[in-house]
């Protein structure tokens, strides 16, 4: 089985400056419990959806309007038998400009076809980014939860 890291990319008329801080801005698009401070550097914060998954990620990396890093210091995945997943993993966005467009590649750097998750947590990650985070890129609107 391949060993790829999940990737998606999205392409928006709006500018990067624009695509950064609508992914900073995650209670407006990553649907569930945010606890902590999500648009500082080394700062700290939790994500949960109650009975289903958390996770505790640190931002390492926030270069405006050109990358951000997550590294995912702890989770439990409680729907997969290995619940610890996706710890150590990096979840991260790459930000460039193409031509008038603007181009966000998001990388979840060690969820793989290999891990049990990877269908389900790749499947909700393409609804967060390609739909959620999109939308609110381009209307600059919080969206509603998928789930």
């Amino acid at each position: 089985m391949e060993n790829k890291d999940f990737t998606t990319t999205i392409l928006v008329v709006q500018t990067p400056k624009e695509a950064y801080s609508a992914i900073n801005n995650v209670r407006g698009w990553w649907s569930g419990e945010i606890e902590g401070d999500t648009r500082a550097l080394d700062t700290e914060f939790t994500y949960q959806v109650p009975g289903v998954h958390w996770s505790k990620q640190k931002i390492t990396t926030l270069i405006p309007e050109e990358k951000i890093v997550w590294h995912v210091l702890d989770a439990i995945l409680n729907f997969v038998e290995n619940k610890n997943e996706w710890k150590g993993t990096d979840i991260i966005f790459d930000i460039a400009k193409k031509g008038d467009k603007t181009e966000v590649r998001f990388t979840h750097k060690g969820l793989v076809p290999a891990y049990q998750c990877y269908n389900n947590c790749s499947s909700a990650w393409s609804i967060l980014i390609n739909k959620n985070l999109r939308n609110l890129i381009t209307t600059g609107q919080d969206q509603p939860s998928p789930w």
